[in-house]
């Protein structure tokens, strides 16, 4: 049975030349003059790649941080000891710990966005893979959040790191920013997730990588976007 839309999406949904594809900049401007909720709006963009998701050299993982943000603050925890622990709160980390930390997770805690791991802590941080895992929160080395470096990673954290990777049917979403960017700031973020979806290729791949682009506001219609204009 197909889903039924409200009006608002219907409406939205018209405004949409569907037999042609947009440029970044284009999209992004219509996907905000069509957002009519009355809160501050998540915009995302989705790619369709060509990759098979069961070979692991085709599966896409990392993180980038967005030059304007995303428009949320995040809330961080470290899982470290010592100087680190010292490194980590300097830095701005929301809580840091190790056992108390682990135990407070275990016990039911999830009330952050980023966990970030010292790579001597990852053997208790493992414990709490059926926790974190399903969540997206695990720490892992591909995102930059297994590190000595906590202090940059916090404040990469901070600053607007995004992490991007693969479902089992090759699409890749992530977030842009919010519907009250400046529309050339939230074009600035999607020319930058671009540019690392485009790099990041993998060798294997044959024929066209990039399937279909679509930029939309989480309550509305999605605008394809032209690969060719960034």
């Amino acid at each position: 049975m197909a889903r039924k839309r409200g009006k608002k999406y219907e409406d939205a949904s018209k405004q949409i030349d569907k037999s042609k594809k947009y440029s970044a900049q284009d999209a992004v401007e219509l996907v905000q003059k069509l957002d009519a909720v009355n809160f501050d709006d998540t915009i995302r963009v989705v790619y369709k790649l060509n990759v098979d998701t069961k070979q692991a050299d085709q599966q896409l993982r990392g993180a980038v941080v967005l030059p304007n943000g995303t428009g949320k603050d995040q809330t961080v925890v470290v899982f470290a000891k010592g100087e680190k622990a010292q490194d980590a709160k300097d830095a701005g980390a929301d809580y840091v710990g190790d056992d108390d930390l682990a135990q407070k997770i275990q016990d039911g805690w999830l009330d952050f966005d980023v966990a970030i791991a010292t790579p001597d802590m990852m053997a208790q941080v493992g414990r709490l893979g059926r926790v974190l895992g399903p969540k997206g929160l695990m720490p892992n080395p591909k995102t930059g959040t297994v590190t000595m470096d906590v202090s940059k990673a916090v404040s990469d954290a901070k600053a607007g790191k995004v992490t991007y990777r693969t479902d089992r049917d090759g699409n890749v979403a992530v977030a842009i920013g919010k519907d009250s960017f400046d529309a050339d700031k939230l074009a600035e973020n999607l020319n930058t997730i671009n540019d690392v979806i485009v790099k990041n290729r993998p060798a294997s791949v044959r024929g066209t990588y990039i399937s279909n682009i679509s930029v939309s506001s989480t309550m509305g219609p999605g605008v394809a976007v032209d690969p060719e204009s960034f």
